[in-house]
């Protein structure tokens, strides 16, 4: 490990600050045989677990590569000051009180004191490296040293802990806490590990993004050193969006452009605690996939039923066994058994260690990236796991007799069927243990997402200080759109209904009347489909409370499909685009895709095809084909325009009428909100 962040997380001196937390402190580093200095600093005591303290920093015999600062809130900032001014590595500084509870120029002051001093927290208990054994943290926690492993990174402490007590065969190298960030960022501390060969893989637990372009910049870094990322969020419900008017930015709430977020940055976002443990163990063993085709074996029809309904759920390809891998295993394993993927090997072979690797080297040749087998162990205390044993020697030599290069893994449906004992054997042996279906597929499906092309360029636009905005009226927005090529219908305003009538007869045709000024017009009655020219005026006066003058438009007929696309800035992450069906049913059926800006023809083409009902953009059941092209470049308009732009917030079409036989897409409903300072 090299730079600023070095010496903190691998020292070779550590002094500690405080009471009991500090005494903790030493026994951590005992029990883990950290064989650097450790200067316990205390103005009244002796000695500290058996060390004999120092009285004060300047009489320390030289400047600690690290320090545990675990005194109250106020002390913690002279002596950040004096450690910084003496030229020390790094500190954590373990109290609380500060931003959390309302003190930022409290904290500004720690900050300040710090100076260039590396400074984890405040609010943070620290870290472990288990690499060295250097452990500046005061409780306990149930890891042990290791040659190679995983870092995790948290905002929670709490979470930390427990995730050393994990029993699932993952080496851990670091587990670092980040407490409020106040300096060291997540994506700062991520970032100095990435140079760190005896770490694998990199997880972090999140609760929001601080800066979203120095988080892509670590993104991007991590996939130039080939160390994979894997991100679990928390606190998806709250919103940190400006507030806004629209369907889409409705739709796309925090937790969708969250993960737009993520996913655009080429890093795996997982949902719950087991699947991050999971993903980080597999890419640990095997690190990321081509794709994500996978076999599954298993003695059993439950089993085997298990995980292919687990795999509707995910982006998951059952790979196909070969004609003549087919033939040989009804051959091998007799006519009861189907020869499928998954397959269900039955019990008939079952203690038969010839056989079952046997079964498992002939599905193997399948064009696989990743083979499961599905193997409860029982418990020890009660029951032999002898012929599980057999089973999993029978995986190995399959392995061996196969050196395809695809990876495997065993699945124990239940957590506590994957004893920790047998679960390192397993890793030992290249094999990931997982512990649970969904969570083994959850990891697949990540380690397969990690192993295709991400973009090292790419980086968010940025964020705009936030500040008031006004609503456009349709004709007001109508002519952006306009000039920005995009197509809408022939339309003239009106101040009364007299004038909207004459409007009418000017345009000539089947007519649109809407009142100026409203959003969601269908919600208000304030839009009159239909009308003939000679209903316009009654319409208009009837209508003639709810607006701002009319707006009369020739209605588009004969549309293939209608959608919904929108921009907005954000608070964190820059801007987003939002495609999906429209109508006045967007948010109810809240079939939509959002991408973070700036996005590409492809990937916009990607997100109308993701769809859920894009079936009925191409011939569904002999219905016309939409121009959905013309649909992609009418996104692609919006989004420049708000790129171009800093005075637009949001625009919305909803929706956007896309005609059949690549007659184009038509913008009939348009809202944009300007900003203004």
């Amino acid at each position: 490990m090299t730079g600023m962040l070095s010496r903190l997380l691998r020292p070779s001196s550590i002094a500690v600050f405080g009471g009991k937390w500090a005494t903790n402190v030493i026994a951590q580093c005992r029990r883990m045989n950290y064989d650097g200095e450790i200067w316990p600093v205390h103005p009244k005591r002796a000695e500290m677990a058996g060390v004999a303290c120092f009285p004060a920093v300047d009489k320390l015999p030289k400047a600690p590569d690290a320090a545990f600062v675990g005194i109250n809130r106020y002390a913690s900032v002279e002596t950040l000051r004096q450690l910084s001014a003496m030229g020390c590595g790094g500190a954590v500084c373990f109290a609380s009180g500060y931003k959390e509870a309302g003190e930022e120029s409290l904290q500004d002051e720690l900050v300040a004191a710090a100076a260039d001093m590396p400074l984890l927290g405040p609010n943070c208990y620290g870290f472990i490296n288990y690499l060295d054994g250097a452990l500046l943290w005061p409780d306990q926690q149930g890891g042990c040293r290791v040659d190679r492993g995983v870092a995790i990174i948290t905002q929670s402490s709490n979470i930390a802990i427990n995730l050393t007590m994990q029993k699932r065969a993952l080496p851990l190298a670091y587990i670092i806490c980040a407490g409020n960030q106040a300096q060291l960022s997540m994506a700062a501390i991520a970032r100095g590990l990435l140079d760190n060969e005896q770490v694998s893989a990199i997880g972090m637990h999140i609760e929001g993004v601080a800066n979203a372009v120095e988080f892509a910049d670590l993104a991007s870094a991590a996939q130039v050193s080939g160390k994979p990322l894997v991100v679990l969020k928390s606190g998806k419900t709250e919103c940190a969006r400006t507030v806004a008017v629209s369907h889409t930015a409705s739709i796309a709430g925090d937790a969708v452009v969250s993960s737009a977020f993520l996913r655009r940055c080429k890093v795996a976002e997982v949902n719950t605690i087991p699947e991050f443990l999971e993903t980080l163990k597999l890419l640990h063993i095997n690190r990321p996939l081509r794709d994500s085709r996978i076999t599954s074996m298993s003695c059993s029809g439950g089993e085997a039923g298990l995980i292919a309904d687990a795999g509707e759920k995910r982006d998951i390809t059952w790979a196909p066994l070969p004609p003549d891998v087919k033939d040989k295993l009804s051959e091998h394993l007799g006519p009861l058994v189907q020869a499928s993927n998954p397959l269900d090997y039955h019990t008939f072979i079952w203690g038969d260690k010839a056989a079952l690797q046997k079964t498992f080297s002939l599905v193997m040749r399948a064009d696989a990236n990743m083979n499961l087998l599905v193997l409860d162990y029982p418990r020890d205390d009660r029951c032999s796991d002898a012929d599980w044993a057999l089973t999993t020697d029978a995986l190995a030599a399959a392995i061996r007799r196969t050196d395809d290069g695809s990876r495997t893994a065993v699945v124990a449906s239940l957590p506590e069927c994957m004893p920790e004992s047998r679960a390192h054997d397993l890793a030992t042996a290249g094999i990931t243990p997982f512990c649970g279906v969904e969570e083994a597929l959850a990891a697949v499906e990540a380690a397969a997402f990690l192993g295709g092309n991400g973009d090292v360029n790419w980086r968010p636009l940025p964020v705009l200080p936030q500040c008031s905005s006004r609503l456009l009226d349709e004709f007001e927005s109508k002519k952006i759109l306009k000039r920005a090529d995009i197509a809408v219908p022939e339309f003239k305003t009106a101040s009364s209904p007299a004038k909207a009538a004459a409007a009418a007869e000017i345009l000539g045709g089947e007519m649109v009347l809407k009142a100026l000024g409203i959003v969601h017009k269908s919600e208000k009655k304030a839009v009159r489909l239909g009308l003939s020219v000679a209903e316009v005026k009654t319409a208009a006066a009837e209508m003639s409370a709810l607006g701002n003058g009319f707006l009369v438009e020739r209605r588009v007929k004969n549309a293939a499909a209608e959608v919904i696309i929108g921009v907005s800035r954000d608070v964190v992450y820059g801007a987003a685009l939002t495609v999906g069906m429209g109508g006045v049913q967007a948010e109810l059926l809240n079939d939509a895709v959002t991408l973070i800006l700036p996005t590409n023809e492809k990937e916009i083409l990607a997100a109308f095809s993701g769809l859920k009902l894009s079936p009925l953009f191409f011939g569904y059941r002999g219905a016309p084909v939409a121009d959905v092209a013309a649909a992609v470049q009418a996104a692609l308009s919006i989004a420049e325009l708000l790129a171009n732009d800093e005075t637009i917030e949001e625009i919305e079409i909803n929706p956007l009428l896309l005609m059949s036989d690549k007659g184009g897409a038509i913008a009939v409903d348009a809202l944009i909100r300007k900003r203004y300072t």
